[in-house]
Order: structure tokens, then sequence, then C-alpha cells
């Protein structure tokens, strides 16, 4: 497989499915999410929005802070990760 066919692009896997696979849980899409990308462009989390939407005024500021390190894969249409409760992080931003 060349190398042009590995590409993934921000704007097509934004509509990919969050899943963990350590409980099951599914996150949304990326496009409802975020990512934490640090000073040399590497990604270090993915931020996880708990009120099921970007635009939701009403709702808490809950997140989940999941490092990059849980994502195991990019398939077609999803983005597997196997984070367990001791690496997520509850953050209020």
């Amino acid at each position: 497989m060349s190398e042009e066919n590995k590409i993934k692009y921000l704007s097509d896997i934004e509509r990919y499915e969050l899943i963990n696979i350590n409980d099951g849980e599914k996150y949304d899409y990326l496009l409802n999410n975020d990512l934490i990308i640090d000073d040399e462009g590497n990604f270090k989390y993915l931020i996880v929005n708990l009120s099921g939407g970007k635009f939701n005024l009403f709702s808490s500021k809950d997140f989940l802070e999941i490092p990059w390190e849980c994502v195991k894969k990019i398939g077609a249409k999803t983005i597997i990760l196997d984070a367990d409760d001791e690496v997520i992080k509850k953050v209020k931003l």
C-alpha cells in the first residue's frame, strides 16, 4: 500500500465516531469533540464533550481528557480507543 493511501485528512475523520473498546462507550463524533496539539504538532489529548454537542448553551461544561496514546486504530468510520478509568480525566472547561 502506498503512503498516499494511508493519509487521513482531519476534514474526513471529524465525521468518525469515537468508541472506547475498554468499556464499549460511544463518545459521539470527533466533530463534536476536540483535540489538544502540542507546540511540535503532536496530538496529545482528545477532549470529549459530555454535554452532547458544541452548541448546547444550557448544559454543563464537563469533558473527558483522554491521552492520544489511547487511540488504537483509525478505521473506515470509527476511531477506536482503549482507555480505562485510570487514564481518563474528568475536567471542567
